[in-house]
């Protein structure tokens, strides 16, 4: 019993230590529930626009505990289809835990399969003493980390009210056992047309690593909606053959009315 009782008591002083040590982020912007689907469409000069693929972002319908703390489960998936497969079969599935107080992972999870390549890798963060442990290997991370999931949700939670163009903000974001800087500029803002409607947006580009795939630190262009929900509706990506595109076709369980009018 009284071993029962001592482990009760860590439990809850490590609770009050996370409280009293981390941040507070207020959101405004998404809610458990949230469901987003996108087509992803391949062009080229060989092969004229097709959808290549179905990606989705999914909000888990209630928090998750986490190191005894509430975290949002957010899962994004991105799925060849069609005769895409034949050539480039693509399996990704991307899970982040995300505080939903101080806005920073306390676990991602990583399943890819793009062609031959194929890597898992789980990452638990211990963000009081500043690491990162990976199924391979024990890195330091610096304070607030993100990784590639959390970070867009968190940078959803920011107010771009006054932002004028050629704004930057600069996030860190844990990947692959390294730590990496992403810049994104803000462009403007612009409204864009799609199969679901006519959104008002706020255009950014993120900047990525170059390697195989990308060709230019800023092949990407992203719009958001211009509103507190701030969903991604369009995105736009140069690669070394042709470009990918992302449209948003269908979404559910938004904390808020869409920034859109008809046609």
């Amino acid at each position: 019993m009284r071993k029962v009782l001592q482990i009760a008591l860590i439990i809850s002083l490590s609770g009050s230590l996370y409280a009293q040590e981390l941040r507070e982020v207020e959101n405004n912007a998404f809610k458990c529930g949230e469901f987003l689907k996108y087509n992803i469409y391949y062009d080229s000069w060989l092969l004229n626009r097709f959808v290549a693929g179905i990606g989705t972002m999914k909000v888990s319908d209630q928090p998750v505990l986490v190191n005894g703390r509430e975290t949002y489960h957010i899962e994004v998936t991105g799925n060849s289809v069609g005769v895409f497969n034949w050539f480039y079969k693509v399996r990704d599935r991307f899970e982040t835990y995300l505080d939903t107080s101080a806005f920073i992972p306390w676990k991602f999870v990583r399943h890819t399969r793009e062609g031959k390549f194929v890597l898992n890798d789980q990452v638990y963060f211990d963000h009081l003493n500043n690491y990162a442990q990976s199924s391979r290997n024990k890195k330091d991370i610096p304070e607030y980390v993100q990784d590639i999931v959390s970070v867009f949700y968190y940078m959803r939670t920011l107010d771009f009210d006054t932002t004028e163009v050629n704004d930057e903000y600069y996030m860190d974001f844990f990947l692959d056992d390294s730590v990496y800087v992403s810049r994104i500029v803000f462009l403007g803002r612009e409204t864009v047309e799609t199969g679901l409607g006519v959104f008002r947006c706020l255009k950014f580009k993120p900047q990525v690593a170059q390697g195989e795939v990308f060709q230019e630190p800023y092949p990407m262009v992203l719009w958001i909606t211009d509103d507190e929900n701030k969903i991604p509706v369009l995105g736009s990506s140069s690669v070394f053959i042709g470009r990918i595109n992302i449209e948003l076709i269908e979404y559910d369980g938004l904390l808020h009315g869409v920034a859109k009018r008809r046609k």
